[in-house]
């Protein structure tokens, strides 16, 4: 690991909660100096993804040779053959440039973070409104199956317990407040002026 040690953001939360929107728009934020984790998946990329942008897409194979090196800070099996993990390389890639780590990660990946880097790490649970419109957001991407929407909604009841575990919880009732929110977060974790 680089001698520089950076903070990392953990923002997790069921599909379709709007932590992706929020990372987004925390990565816009220079005072923050931040840069992405790249996830690894064993998925097929979606739509327009694309390896090394949105996710390190590897396959089934290479994912648990890597898993079996150790090369993971973190990994699930997050549905059947279908791995998501965070490569312990992609955390030294950015803390060698001198930035702070930011995730848009799933709940339990999140937490195994916040685990293994107590003091460093922030997490944040993004709330969505209700189930019920996470389904509705869910629909209007149009990437996936009704089956796979569903699959999805159930295990949101499973993380949407979890929120107590993180450090923080926004309620993603309406965005400009949530992205106000988060970049408060941020500054206070970073002992920033807000």
């Amino acid at each position: 690991m680089s001698d520089f040690k950076g903070k990392l953001f953990v923002f997790s939360a069921p599909s379709g909660s709007g932590k992706t929107t929020i990372v987004r728009h925390l990565l816009q934020q220079e005072k923050f100096n931040l840069e992405f984790s790249i996830s690894a998946t064993s998925r097929e990329p979606r739509g327009f993804e694309k390896n090394g942008v949105d996710y390190y897409f590897i396959s089934l194979k290479d994912f648990k040779n890597h898993i079996k090196a150790d090369d993971f800070l973190e990994w699930e099996e997050v549905y059947r053959d279908n791995f998501y993990g965070t490569l312990k390389s992609e955390v030294e890639r950015i803390w060698a440039q001198k930035k702070h780590v930011i995730f848009d990660i799933d709940v339990v990946g999140g937490l195994r973070i916040k685990k293994k880097y107590p003091k460093e790490t922030l997490s944040v649970f993004v709330k969505p409104p209700s189930v019920d419109e996470l389904k509705i957001r869910l629909k209007k991407r149009k990437t996936e199956s009704e089956e796979k929407i569903n699959m999805r909604i159930a295990k949101a009841s499973v993380e949407l317990a979890t929120a107590p575990q993180f450090d923080k919880i926004i309620k993603n009732y309406d965005l400009p407040v949530a992205l106000k929110e988060a970049e408060d977060l941020m500054s206070e974790f970073l002992g920033l002026e807000k």
